[in-house]
């Protein structure tokens, strides 16, 4: 029976679809005092397969309830689906007396759980923080669905050469075009120095990948990059669209024709799911 957290209904639903698998009903209440509760009143299974993206503070703690609330109802088997995990970029101190918040949330998540899968977690390394078996699941082809059929000589970008994995997964799946990657270096925690790769964009569709977009600073960086080199229609696409704040309207200034992102975040760029690929993991 799949249970989904207040963040990841449509994700939910559809891997139930996938996998023809049961909905369980699911309610979130807020207390006057700021407590949250999160329950499953219907559920009656022994294998529950709870769905959350943990993208913020409450989202974690549901999490944690919704693991304690099947096992109180007599779940034998929990698998934890995190299609986004949070605090997976803290996976390392930066000064004396941080914590590694990956570490921190991964330990919590293990205590109500037999197993964890992750969609595209920015390090595959936060897997072996879990007390439990975790894996990440790669579901970075499933952006090649909604780009343009008619891409003129695509080039597939990535922002920097540690998330070139990507660009070459959609490229692949998209089945032509060449890849090639942003020199990223950063500055400081909030600044990012980019250098064009020496690929020729001249009139050629570029697909800037990556693995999430944030603020979308680093990413309309690289798009006002190209565009001051003749580029041909500028597409972005990420597997988590946080698109914080004004993030969508920078891309939009900077001359993005569109930006597709998948359901690990539901937002309005979600034009793909990632079902398919975690109910291939499961």
């Amino acid at each position: 029976m799949i249970l989904s957290g207040s963040a990841s209904q449509s994700l939910a639903a559809t891997l139930a679809d996938e996998m023809d698998e049961s909905l369980a009903s699911v309610e979130y209440r807020s207390f006057p005092d700021g407590e949250l509760l999160a329950s499953a009143p219907g559920f009656e299974d022994t294998r529950a397969i709870i769905v959350a993206s943990t993208i913020s503070s409450d989202a974690h703690l549901e999490l944690l309830q919704l693991q304690d609330a099947v096992r109180e109802w007599g779940a034998e088997e929990v698998v934890t689906v995190l299609p986004y995990m949070g605090y997976a970029r803290q996976d390392k101190t930066f000064e004396r007396g941080q914590p590694i918040s990956s570490r921190a949330v991964a330990r919590a998540i293990s205590t109500g759980t037999d197993r964890v899968l992750t969609v595209n977690p920015h390090e595959t390394a936060v897997c072996d923080f879990f007390d439990v078996p975790a894996e990440p699941v790669d579901a970075a082809g499933r952006l090649a669905d909604p780009l343009p059929d008619d891409l003129t000589e695509p080039v597939f970008l990535s922002p920097d050469e540690g998330a070139l994995d990507i660009a070459d997964t959609v490229q692949a799946t998209y089945g032509r075009g060449v890849t090639d990657y942003f020199e990223k270096k950063r500055l400081s925690g909030t600044e990012v120095e980019m250098t064009p790769s020496d690929t020729d964009v001249t009139g050629r569709d570029v697909v800037i990948t990556d693995d999430i977009i944030a603020t979308g600073s680093t990413m309309s960086e690289a798009v006002s990059l190209l565009q001051n080199r003749d580029v041909g229609r500028v597409f972005v696409t990420c597997v988590h669209p946080m698109l914080a704040r004004n993030a969508r309207t920078k891309l939009a200034k900077a001359g993005v024709e569109a930006v597709y992102g998948t359901d690990t975040i539901e937002r309005a760029v979600s034009q793909v799911s990632v079902a398919p690929a975690i109910a291939d993991a499961l």
